[in-house]
């Protein structure tokens, strides 16, 4: 074992640029698998975490009030505590259009919602100055607002300053009472995720010329109640609104769930198309093995009329072609590391190499050697020891 094993690393090594080559397709191979299975899943864990971010145990539900077909915001709040095992937060929504005014500035992509004082925890904002609404705001129909970071610093310069001031919303004078911290401060312009205005949704739906809210977020205890929470959600609707085009649920887990089961579909389909590359190069290994044993046919030979067994000039075959696609293995390994976390770092993902990726393509790029390199090894055991001493 030990004497086939310094002879396959002499014959790879006497020819060298023969076997770069040869280990060329299996360095691509596990190098693509790597990369493709590490960026996938760097994007999957961005997705989850942007999902995570937004509440996955949150529930949208749509809705498309008619005259004769509405559910007020009472009845939505009875269901609500009705079923207070399922559900543990709510908030209804009510979109306002409009510009944001204070003195001679004006912001005009500000989006302005009117929402409950529960809203803040349930999306897990934090303040960086001031309060968020309370009960007292909603229920008595408080003319207050809390802003986002780039509109406090657009108006007033820091999020302190903001504070007590009064911005006006399409006309109408709120009171500055909060400020929420930057989501997002490597993005601070017109439109960005912290240009945004809150104000109670009780106001909203006088300023938005509609006293009923066309949207409602709830959240549940735990994520495995979803499924539940849903279908108690249309069980209030579907009578109210006697169709389902005119309501929508949407559950934030189900969403990454599918969107989960789509991106590993992905991974995998892509990781096959770069395991191709390495099927591609098991063949070039054989090839050149098969080169190899015609080259040393009267090596072959005279090792058989000294005395060699079949079963050693197998295993001096397969060793080599064995070494060839390990040597080409964890080159590729080095290789789908380094450019997976670069590759990664420019498109903005995380995409550290994954440990299963690494195991996967280097066992393949192994099995290769062997099943493509026994058909040559076997050859070679089989020559006639008088025909192999007679070749040129």
């Amino acid at each position: 074992m030990l004497q086939s094993f310094r002879l396959a690393i002499k014959s790879i090594w006497g020819n060298k640029t023969r076997s770069f080559l040869t280990m060329l397709g299996i360095i691509i191979g596990v190098a693509s698998v790597i990369i493709l299975v590490s960026l996938v899943n760097g994007y999957m864990t961005y997705m989850t975490e942007s999902f995570t971010s937004m509440g996955t145990n949150q529930i949208n539900v749509s809705l498309v009030n008619l005259r004769s077909r509405y559910i007020t915001v009472d009845e939505v709040y009875d269901f609500y505590e009705k079923h207070d095992d399922i559900f543990s937060q709510l908030t209804p929504v009510i979109t306002v259009s409009g510009t944001i005014k204070s003195g001679d500035n004006s912001l005009t992509s500000t989006s302005i919602s009117g929402v409950s004082e529960e809203y803040v925890d349930l999306k897990g904002y934090t303040l960086s100055a001031g309060r968020f609404l309370s009960y007292s705001d909603v229920s008595a129909r408080q003319k207050t607002a809390v802003i986002g970071y780039y509109v406090a610093t657009e108006l007033y310069g820091t999020p302190e300053k903001a504070l007590s001031n009064t911005i006006k919303v399409n006309g109408y004078a709120y009171k500055v009472v909060g400020v929420i911290e930057a989501q997002d401060e490597t993005d601070q312009s017109d439109g960005c995720t912290d240009d945004m205005a809150f104000i109670p949704y009780t106001t909203a739906a006088k300023l938005s010329r509609t006293g009923i809210p066309s949207s409602y977020i709830f959240a549940t205890v735990d994520t495995t109640v979803t499924t539940e929470a849903t279908s108690l959600i249309t069980s209030l609707l579907t009578p109210v609104y006697n169709s389902t085009d005119l309501f929508t649920i949407t559950a934030m887990s189900e969403l990454l769930d599918s969107l989960n089961s789509m991106i590993a579909m992905m991974s995998g389909v892509l990781g096959g198309i770069a395991g191709i590359s390495l099927l591609v190069a098991g063949v070039g290994v054989m090839n050149i093995m098969l080169v190899s044993v015609t080259e040393r046919t009267r090596e072959i030979g005279i090792r058989k009329a000294l005395g060699a067994r079949r079963g050693t000039i197998m295993q001096q075959f397969v060793i080599e072609a064995l070494m060839t696609s390990t040597i080409g293995g964890i080159i590729g390994i080095i290789l789908g590391c380094i450019l997976s976390t670069l590759v990664g770092s420019l498109i903005g993902v995380s995409a550290p190499p994954t440990f299963s990726a690494i195991v996967v393509s280097f066992t393949v790029s192994v099995a290769i050697g062997l099943f493509f390199g026994y058909m040559p090894a076997s050859r070679a055991a089989k020559l006639n020891p008088i025909d192999a001493l007679r070749s040129e």
